[in-house]
Parts: C-alpha cells; sequence; structure tokens
C-alpha cells in the first residue's frame, strides 16, 4: 500500500511540473470566459461543442504526455537562461509558448482553417496563455524551469517549480475557481485594460521580469513557509488575473466584431 501511495506522490509532483495547478488554469478560463463579449462567447461555445473554456483549461497538460500530441511538450514555457536577455534567447525548434500562441491565433483567424484544426487551436490557446503567466514558465533551461532547484516546502522536499505550480496558490487561497475569479476579478474598465495591454512578447517580458525576482529570493536549499506564501500569493493572485484578462481580450479580438484588436496585433 505505501508502494503505490508512494507512485501516486511522485506521478502527482511530475504532472505538477507542467503548469499551473488545475486549479490555476481553471481560474484563468473562467476570468477570461466572464470577459467575453456576446459574439465571442457564442463564437468559442460553437468551437468547443457547448463545453466552457474551464472544461479544457487543462486538457493539454495530459495530452503532450500521449504520442498524438508529444509534439506538444516544449510548448507550455519558453526558457530564458540567466543573463540572457529575452530577445536575445535560442528559439527552440521544437516551438515555445510564445510561438504555440501565435500559431494557435493564425489557426483560429484563418477562415479555411477546420473546425477540428479550431478546436485543438482554441484548446491548445486556452491552456498555453495561462502557462506563459506561470514565472517558472520562462525559467531557466540550464536547471529546466526550476524542476532542478531543490528547496523545502514546509519541511517536505520539494523543487521550486512544483512549488510555483500549485503549492503557494493552493497555501495562500482555499478557494474554487469561481471563488478565485470573485475575489480577483474587480478591476475597473480601465484598470483591466491597462493589465490586458501589451502582446505574447511584451507579457513573457513581464513574466520573464518576475522569474529572476523569484530566482533571487528563492535559492536551492531554502525553507519555505508561512511568510513566503504570504509575499508571494498576491503576485500569484496578479498573474492569473493577467492570464485571465489576456486570454479574453485575445478571444474577443478574434471574435468580437466590434473590438479594435486583430488578431495580428498579438
Amino acid at each position: 500500500m505505501k508502494k503505490i501511495t508512494l507512485a501516486v506522490a511522485c506521478a502527482m509532483c511530475t504532472m505538477a511540473s507542467w503548469a499551473w495547478s488545475q486549479k490555476g488554469h481553471d481560474t484563468v478560463a473562467y476570468i477570461a470566459e466572464c470577459h467575453l463579449s456576446p459574439a465571442a462567447a457564442d463564437s468559442v461555445a460553437t468551437i468547443l461543442e457547448g463545453k466552457s473554456p474551464v472544461y479544457w483549461a487543462n486538457w493539454l497538460d495530459n495530452a503532450s504526455h500521449t504520442p498524438d500530441y508529444a509534439y506538444t511538450k516544449t510548448w507550455h514555457y519558453k526558457n530564458v537562461n540567466e543573463g540572457v536577455a529575452y530577445e536575445d534567447a535560442p528559439t527552440n525548434p521544437d516551438g515555445d509558448a510564445v510561438t504555440a500562441i501565435r500559431e494557435q491565433i493564425a489557426i483560429l483567424s484563418d477562415s479555411v482553417s477546420t473546425m477540428a484544426q479550431k478546436q485543438l487551436a482554441m484548446k491548445i490557446l486556452i491552456h498555453v496563455v495561462g502557462d506563459l503567466h506561470q514565472p517558472m514558465h520562462m525559467g531557466r533551461e540550464t536547471d529546466k524551469g526550476a524542476n532542478y532547484v531543490k528547496v523545502k516546502f514546509f519541511g517536505r522536499d520539494a523543487n521550486l517549480h512544483s512549488v510555483w505550480d500549485g503549492s503557494i496558490m493552493n497555501s495562500g487561497h482555499a478557494w474554487t475557481y469561481t471563488e478565485w475569479q470573485n475575489q480577483l476579478d474587480r478591476l475597473n474598465p480601465e484598470q483591466e485594460a491597462a493589465e490586458a495591454a501589451g502582446n505574447i512578447d511584451d507579457w513573457a517580458r513581464q513574466t520573464l521580469g518576475i522569474a529572476n525576482e523569484v530566482y533571487d529570493y528563492f535559492p536551492a536549499g531554502c525553507k519555505i513557509s508561512y511568510d513566503q506564501v504570504a509575499h508571494w500569493t498576491p503576485v500569484i493572485e496578479q498573474q492569473v488575473l493577467r492570464g485571465g484578462l489576456r486570454l479574453a481580450r485575445i478571444l474577443n479580438a478574434l471574435y468580437n466584431p466590434e473590438s479594435t484588436d486583430k488578431p495580428a496585433d498579438f
């Protein structure tokens, strides 16, 4: 029984290294859903066959482990090593989060794309926009996005990536994704527009800046407890909210006839 429990725990740790926790991705998707125009909401619902973006928010984390979608494994992140400027980071020939988001926007905006292509692109887009806002998904290739940075989380062995995927978030608030949305999504229209502004490269640079701060704050072997959770939970709140608002802006640009944004703007 102990061996089974350990195996399950190890599997969960492996899956957790992919992205925000399930709750984080659900929250990003739900915030986006709450900000869709009626026209965009109808178009998204048509592509997803009536299901909510939340339904598909975590799909890619599992799908990337399957043979059919193994090509998306590198699409969850973009590595930028220490001391390297965002613009100078080598391009991953297999793709990364930034190129993946742009590719899905192109598919969704192309009139010749089939419904099957649009459905896959929508599922990927919903997930990867969330990933782009998890700081360790802009982490360093040298330590695999901080997966190799060993830390202690409330006395337990952990790595810095998994701590940022979900441990801090879930320790900061024991909320459902709807409660996360309700508590965070309270900006006025001007504030919302400011948070959603920019393009994908701007958002990636911003997340990279936070990633570098995280590396400086959490050296290998550090002990993470209540003080650290309290210090960094507001940053996670902000990143989750940004991810949701920016995903909504992309979808509204794609499907809202009155939007001043165009897919090429991203």
